[in-house]
């Protein structure tokens, strides 16, 4: 992503840590960047388009974090583990990942359109943006077959990974009910490893 792109998310994103969309003026958005209001425009083509691509990075950070989580540890149980807490650790840590793991907007953000957008952005990043951005179930469906992937490697036949399915779709599910409702002591790990743990197989543990 080019740098003056990169500069104008991160510009969005602290100034929506510190106040609503709705007040966010592109103008000061630019300026924080460092860049004319014409190179936000060129890159962005509008505010709405500008706030698709916040989310859109946000998403695509939250997927990088699950495959980092989903390498950290060589047992299957661990690898969810991981996965889950990512999960909650990065939707209390970020609005804009809370709401899209939960479908619940506040007033504070942009509530941009899930369904793809019109675009004749010359801009590849743009064009992406303005595509169809993931809804809640979208991500439960996107981390369970990553981590299916992931744990049952390459070439598994699919009926070997039905039980998996199951089980890292409840762990995805569980992660987001901990999100809406925060744990109490023992946190997410300790709710996830008791569901997997006898009546959920997992290859390889």
């Amino acid at each position: 992503m080019p740098a003056a792109r990169e500069s104008l998310l991160d510009a969005a994103y602290t100034a929506l840590a510190r106040r609503s969309w709705s007040t966010v003026r592109m103008v000061d958005v630019a300026a924080a960047a460092g860049v004319s209001r014409q190179t936000l425009y060129n890159e962005f083509g509008s505010k709405e388009g500008l706030a698709r691509a916040l989310v859109r990075r946000e998403a695509d950070g939250y997927l990088v974090g699950v495959e980092r989580a989903l390498g950290s540890h060589s047992d299957a149980r661990e690898q969810l583990t991981a996965t889950a807490e990512w999960t909650t650790s990065a939707a209390r840590e970020n609005a804009l990942v809370r709401a899209m793991l939960t479908g619940c907007w506040s007033e504070r953000l942009p509530s941009p359109t899930l369904s793809a957008v019109p675009s004749s952005s010359a801009v590849p990043a743009q064009r992406r943006a303005d595509g169809p951005l993931p809804s809640p179930g979208d991500f439960v469906a996107v981390v369970r077959d990553r981590a299916v992937a992931a744990l049952a490697g390459p070439g598994a036949a699919k009926p070997d990974t039905v039980d998996l399915a199951r089980s890292c779709e409840l762990v995805v599910r569980l992660a987001l009910s901990c999100v809406a409702a925060p744990p109490g002591e023992g946190g997410v790990g300790e709710l996830v490893r008791g569901a997997l743990t006898p009546t959920h197989r997992i290859l390889g543990a």
